[in-house]
């Protein structure tokens, strides 16, 4: 398992090893498919759509070539099944993972004030939003490859500044992750591994159209200066971008990427 050399422009991450979680849907499905682009192997982790899962790997691999994508399931608020979505990807692909970009989350789709918020509800969005990305956070730090190209990459949200009425918790949960990332960073000093946060606004995804009335959409695409919702590229060449060589003097950040939304 030998650290790789400074990757071709043509295919910035040929040799690198990624783990996308979340990746069957939504923005871990998409940045999954750009990291593949970009010449990266591919670990993508679901937790109980292993159909989707299985299909997204049969289409990045090409039966001409060496296997280069894998699906592997793991909840990421059990230590034991991250410490195996490591193993199973360090045993395929014969190599230190470089590359994790945790996009698991969950996000309340009725946007319930904190006083109508169920306490129910409140365990299982840190659950997922902050203990998930703590435990991913955890086992990367240990394991990511060290000496250049290690990158982690833990997804937030503009919430965390935009504190909207209805995104009490779901900020709050994103807000601990943003911490615990620019901890991280000093804390992995002479390893030259990155950690940073990557906070979409709105982005057109299955997760943000929840709950949402036509007008509200409409709304929040009037709001940004940009005039639009965002799409996956907007984030996806974000996160290529940080996962790369050119992306390692961004360290301990938090990228607002929101087209202006909130600053």
């Amino acid at each position: 398992m030998e650290n790789n050399t400074r990757s071709s422009s043509s295919l910035p991450l040929a040799g690198r090893v990624a783990i996308v979680t979340g990746a069957t849907r939504g923005m871990g499905r998409e940045i999954a498919i750009h990291l593949h682009s970009l010449g990266a192997r591919v670990t993508i982790n679901y937790v109980s759509s292993s159909s989707k899962a299985e299909l997204l790997v049969s289409e990045l691999n090409d039966s001409s070539q060496p296997k280069s994508a894998i699906a592997v399931k793991a909840d990421v608020s059990d230590p034991d099944q991250i410490n195996n979505l490591f193993d199973q990807t360090e045993q395929v692909f014969g190599s230190k993972v470089h590359i994790v970009v945790n996009c698991a989350g969950v996000l309340d789709p009725k946007y319930p004030s904190l006083s109508e918020t169920t306490l129910e509800d409140f365990d299982n969005t840190f659950t997922i939003n902050t203990r998930g990305s703590f435990l991913c956070c955890k086992e990367a730090a240990k394991r990511v490859m060290r000496g250049g190209g290690g990158r982690i990459i833990m997804m937030s949200t503009s919430m965390v500044g935009g504190l909207a009425p209805g995104y009490g918790v779901y900020a709050a949960s994103k807000a601990a992750v943003e911490t615990m990332v620019k901890v991280l960073a000093k804390e992995l000093k002479g390893s030259r591994i990155t950690a940073n946060c990557v906070a979409p606004g709105p982005v057109a995804t299955e997760m943000f159209y929840a709950g949402k009335s036509d007008e509200t959409v409409k709304m929040l695409a009037g709001a940004c200066p940009m005039g639009r919702i965002g799409e996956s590229k907007d984030i996806t060449e974000i996160v290529g971008f940080l996962a790369g060589d050119g992306g390692e003097w961004i360290n301990g950040q938090v990228i607002r990427a929101n087209g202006g939304f909130v600053v």
